[in-house]
Parts: structure tokens; sequence; C-alpha cells
């Protein structure tokens, strides 16, 4: 298979995938990442919450602050009401348990809002390019293993990354891909069940020919486009 050629193949991807993950557990803790400098990620997750909201299952995105979810509604006007923040949602009514709750890049200032909404909402809630964990964060073993204990129970649904001279995509329910850059594109160079750790994907990718900046450089353009 190979890399998606543009962002609307790469959105177009991550909703199948994240569909298929919701199937396999309606009530599950899914990521979504799309990384890739300079993305802007409020359109996307706009386009994500049309495409996710039906009838029978609503879709709200929930943004870290009250800044990015103002300028998300004055984005949108007809999808404002399906836009609030963390704090507002799991401080006011929830929703029915079929909705999907997006969070839109939340970061480690974030996490403890992050963990609360989760523990009081019993439905599924994604990670749009979330980045919750800070090891500089929580003093002692019990804070330690409470934040361990939260992150994993997160599934990746959709991840696509561009690397030095490769890049990592991940579907559910396939398996992680890695894809090495040579002269002539990008080239699948392993597959494996879990995310690679960063020594495993040295190995898959310790035969590649150095590859010009400029192909990587042009794939992310093309995927921000």
């Amino acid at each position: 298979m190979s890399l998606p050629a543009d962002l609307v193949a790469a959105e177009a991807e991550m909703l199948t995938a994240l569909e298929s993950a919701l199937a396999s557990n309606a009530k599950g803790r899914w990521t979504l990442d799309l990384r890739f400098e300079g993305l802007r990620l409020a359109p996307v997750a706009l386009r994500l919450q049309r495409k996710l909201d039906q009838p029978e299952r609503r879709c709200r995105l929930l943004f870290a602050d009250a800044g990015a979810t103002a300028l998300a509604k004055r984005d949108a006007p007809d999808q404002a009401d399906a836009i609030t923040s963390v704090s507002d949602c799991y401080r006011g009514e929830l929703p029915a348990e079929s909705t999907v709750l997006v969070c839109v890049t939340p970061g480690p200032p974030d996490y403890d809002e992050v963990e609360i909404l989760c523990d009081k909402f019993a439905g599924p809630v994604v990670l749009l390019n979330g980045r919750l964990e800070d090891a500089a964060v929580g003093i002692g073993s019990v804070a330690r293993e409470r934040r361990r204990g939260f992150m994993a129970q997160w599934q990746s649904a959709y991840t696509l990354q561009p690397l030095n001279a490769a890049a990592l995509r991940h579907a559910h329910p396939s398996d992680w891909q890695i894809y090495r850059l040579d002269p002539d594109g990008y080239r699948l160079a392993g597959t494996q069940e879990a995310k690679p750790a960063p020594e495993e994907l040295d190995e898959l990718l310790s035969g590649a020919a150095t590859a010009g900046l400029r192909s990587v450089d042009r794939f992310m353009r093309e995927l921000s486009g």
C-alpha cells in the first residue's frame, strides 16, 4: 500500500481507520496523529467533525482553551453547537455515551482536564494530535503510576508521520508500516504489530541510502496543502 498522495487522501484514510477503531470498541480511547510541521489542525478537526456527526452518533470537538474554541466557532458558525472546550464539556451536562468527543491538540498542561473528562465520560474519546505525556509532571511513584495507567488506555487509530528520509504510518486495524525514502520515492521497508521503538526503526531503515531532505519537505508540503 502506498502513502496517501495529499491531505485529502490522508484525511479520508484517517476517517476510515477511526470508523474501524470505533466499530471495534465504541467506548475506547483513541488517538489520531498527523504529524506535519505547519499543518493547521483546526480545519482538519472541523472537516472530521462534519463527517463523523450522524443522526445516530453525534460528534463534538473539544478545544483546550476558550480562545481556540472561539476561533473554531467563528470559522464554522454552522458547527458552533458541536464545539466547546474540554473543561466546559465535563463541567456541564455530558452528552450521550454514543457521542464521539474529539479533543484537538491537547498538551501536557491539559492532562488533568482530559483525565477528568475521561473519568466522567464513558463514551469514546479521541485525541487529535495530542501530547499529554510530560516526564517532568508528577512527583513520587504514585503520581507516575497514575499517569502511566491513564496513558496506557490510549490506542492508535491512525498515525502518519514523516521521519528523516522515512515515514511512519498506522491505520486501524492494520499493522504499523515503516516507509524508506529511496531516490525513486517512498518504499515499504517493514511492518510490525506494535509501534516501533526508535532502535527498531533504525534497524529497519539501516539499509536506506541517504535521500535528499527536499523530498521529505515536498511530501510534507503536499500533505499540509
